[in-house]
């Protein structure tokens, strides 16, 4: 069974920087999609960053060259390093594992940046 748990999440000023883990249990395929979401207050949950088979990543535009995902199938961990974080960027961060047509979640976890 595939379980994700999210960690790393915490508060940070404006500008400063974070980086989330995301635990994956019974591994990582090569052939999964990885990813990265964000769900605001009072807002749906939006992808802010994807990892496919071959590390071809994508970002939503409001994060590109302050984000960045990686995968490291060995340990079955994601990453999210966050860097000049803005208030705009608080929200509860969400991973998610996509194999063979069955979406998995994490429990979540926030970020809040104070301005």
């Amino acid at each position: 069974q595939v379980q994700l748990v999210e960690s790393g999440g915490g508060l940070v000023q404006a500008g400063g920087s974070l980086r989330l883990s995301c635990a994956v249990s019974g591994g990582i395929l090569n052939s999964d999609q990885m990813g990265w979401y964000r769900q605001a207050p009072g807002k749906q949950r939006d992808v802010v960053a994807t990892i496919i088979r071959g590390g071809s990543t994508n970002y939503a535009d409001s994060v590109k060259g302050r984000f960045a995902i990686s995968r490291d199938n060995a340990k079955n961990t994601v990453y999210l390093q966050m860097i000049s974080l803005e208030a705009e960027d608080t929200g509860v961060y969400y991973c998610n594992l996509a194999r063979w047509g069955v979406s998995y979640w994490g429990q979540g976890t926030q970020v809040t940046v104070s301005s």
